[in-house]
């Protein structure tokens, strides 16, 4: 290992020089194995390699994510796939062990946004996940360690130039970190906050009945939104997220994004999607396209221009809106979590109509009380976790 790397550029190609390297002239704690990670892709990965590890020291599984620019487009622990979720999430011609069920599901929260990710893994990367890997669209990958086989199979990715990150899974940062901005340095504790079910202890509302599987969606939830660029909302359910809104100025604009996200999550699973026939040879990532098109009301325009040829063997009946809706009435159980209080009762709203029955935020709004009769009027229980999560 060396105390510094030089990069390519930063952020963008005119922003030079770049590296990373350790201010306390100890060694970094990784070691690049394959390609040439750049500016953005350790971003990418320090971010993700945290998100994990506290993912699986909260819940004790394997767990994977899938980030794009600096946030996570899905992350999930290991838990086997559904036959649903295999077809969905395209992997039912291969053998998945915890950690590839992991990634599996980490990628399939939102396809589109996780083409090009940077996976990041809890456990070593093995055979099963690096074949995974191999033919989906990836920059790279960061994990604790990599089998001899899983190795070779990533090394003939992208040309042979895809990127390999091992990292010390014992490296402990410094308490205080520092980031410069306009050549003005801040300084700042770590964000070494825990989150284990202590925080949903405090339910505020009627409803205070909150099952075992729905506290481990919300610690996956608010472990997300730790590693997620603020303001953000992050919906999960099965041990994954399923739609992640970040980024935004308004939470209602979270909320309705996250919502939207997981909205085609499940529509994928409708029997209309899964029984849709593709033109030989169509992409993977043309075919993850085409599927949101279907599901969108851009479904009827490519029916006008008879641009379906394209795409389908078949021509496809449409998808109406009243089909969408009864299908999406089906889903339950989903959680919930906000990095930052919810200031009025439109996000439960919005969040009720994608199937949330539980909800983990902060509280400490002026109209906490409206949020919570929201709640109550659809039988949600809410704890008040009072503890803001904010990332930037």
């Amino acid at each position: 290992m060396a105390n510094e790397l030089l990069l390519k550029y930063g952020c963008n190609p005119n922003q030079k020089p770049s590296r990373i390297f350790m201010q306390d002239g100890g060694d970094l704690p990784i070691e690049v194995l394959n390609g040439k990670p750049g500016f953005i892709n350790f971003l990418d990965a320090f971010n993700s390699w945290q998100l994990v590890k506290e993912m699986k020291e909260a819940t004790g599984l394997p767990s994977a994510a899938s980030f794009k620019h600096v946030s996570p487009a899905g992350a999930a622990v290991g838990l086997p796939l559904t036959e649903t979720e295999q077809k969905i999430y395209f992997v039912d011609d291969l053998e998945l062990s915890p950690i590839a069920c992991a990634y599996a599901r980490a990628r399939g929260a939102d396809r589109m946004s996780s083409y090009g990710d940077w996976a990041a893994l809890s456990d070593i990367c093995d055979k099963e996940t690096a074949t995974l890997l191999a033919r989906e669209v990836s920059d790279g990958i960061i994990a604790p360690g990599y089998t001899d086989e899983a190795l070779e199979i990533l090394k003939t990715k992208r040309k042979g130039n895809y990127n390999v990150v091992k990292i010390d899974p014992s490296y402990k940062p410094a308490p205080i970190e520092h980031k410069d901005v306009y050549g003005v340095t801040f300084e700042q504790g770590r964000n070494e906050f825990k989150i284990d079910n202590s925080l949903l202890e405090n339910i505020v509302t009627d409803n205070k009945e909150m099952p075992e599987d729905a506290k481990r969606d919300l610690l996956i939830s608010l472990i997300t939104l730790k590693y997620t660029q603020s303001n953000s909302v992050c919906y999960a359910k099965g041990g994954q997220v399923i739609g992640v809104g970040a980024g935004q100025q308004s939470r209602i604009h979270c909320t309705r994004l996250a919502g939207n996200k997981a909205d085609i999550w499940f529509l994928r699973q409708h029997p209309k999607v899964l029984g849709l026939k593709f033109k030989e040879g169509i992409r993977r990532p043309d075919r993850d396209n085409t599927i949101d098109v279907y599901i969108s009301d851009e479904y009827m325009d490519v029916l006008a221009d008879g641009a379906w040829e394209n795409l389908f063997a078949e021509k496809p009946e449409p998808l109406t809106s009243e089909e969408k809706r009864t299908w999406l009435d089906t889903l339950t159980g989903v959680s919930l979590g906000s990095d930052a209080f919810f200031p009025f009762g439109d996000n439960i709203e919005r969040a009720h109509k994608t199937g949330v029955q539980y909800i983990a935020e902060p509280g400490g709004s002026i109209r906490d009380d409206h949020v919570i009769a929201t709640c109550n009027k659809y039988g949600i229980a809410m704890a008040f976790t009072g503890m803001r999560l904010f990332h930037h």
